[in-house]
């Protein structure tokens, strides 16, 4: 089994788990969308209404179908981008929405889990993961010199940069040159792993242990942004 496919989006850094994982799962439900010319999008808003019900079945106390539902919402996740790169339907459209409607999903399960762990617990867990997500995207970005978002004045990059850009000024203060090492060890702590962590800590019945595990994420990447900041 190859490593990678050939509908993976190039990136510096290389994230084990969605390679090996879930990746590949996605191609397999992606591949046969394509004749059918399922759009995108489409895939999009299933990943979306998955993310919601793990949600709904964490706010019911339903950790391990939550759990389920999770890995579930990652392999649609990766599917859609698989989809639009093979169908040759990359739209900013698409990127928009994609991350747009993660940030929703990553909101709702906070907020389900704020029933079990406490709203305060909750609120800054899903604070440490939004900070780790944009470092992740960031950093690679950075490395790559690439531009937070292409010029656009549609409505759903207008939601982008309300949303994403004061994230992306931060990311380009705190990590103006960021090392190899920094991208790589990055691209560890991106969605797919991060949900995969949440559904073993659910599985197990422990979802106030996740937050240790993201706190410990962004403590990471805090010492080697700092460190690539004394060798510039």
């Amino acid at each position: 089994m190859r490593l990678t496919m050939p509908d993976r989006k190039p990136r510096e850094g290389f994230e084990p788990l969605c390679e090996l994982v879930f990746r590949p799962a996605a191609h397999v439900v992606a591949r046969p969308l394509m004749p059918l010319r399922v759009p995108p999008p489409a895939v999009v808003l299933a990943a979306t209404a998955t993310g919601a019900a793990a949600a709904v079945e964490i706010g019911r106390h339903a950790f391990l179908a939550a759990a389920l539902l999770l890995q579930l919402k990652t392999v649609l996740d990766n599917a859609d981008g698989q989809l639009a790169r093979m169908s040759g339907r990359i739209t900013a459209f698409g990127r928009y929405l994609d991350s747009e409607s993660d940030l929703l999903v990553d909101a709702a399960v906070f907020a389900a889990l704020g029933l079990w762990i406490g709203p305060w617990l909750a609120l800054a867990g899903f604070a440490l993961l939004t900070t780790v997500l944009s470092l992740n995207f960031n950093v690679e970005r950075l490395k790559r010199a690439a531009p937070a978002t292409p010029p656009d004045r549609s409505r759903a990059a207008r939601i982008y940069a309300l949303v994403y850009g004061p994230q992306d000024r931060l990311a380009e203060t705190l990590a103006p040159r960021p090392s190899s090492r920094t991208v790589v060890v990055a691209a560890n702590f991106g969605l797919s792993t991060q949900l995969a962590a949440l559904g073993v800590c659910l599985a197990l019945g422990h979802p106030r242990a996740y937050i240790g595990v993201v706190a410990i994420c962004l403590a990471v990447l805090v010492v080697l942004v700092t460190i690539d900041r004394g060798n510039t």
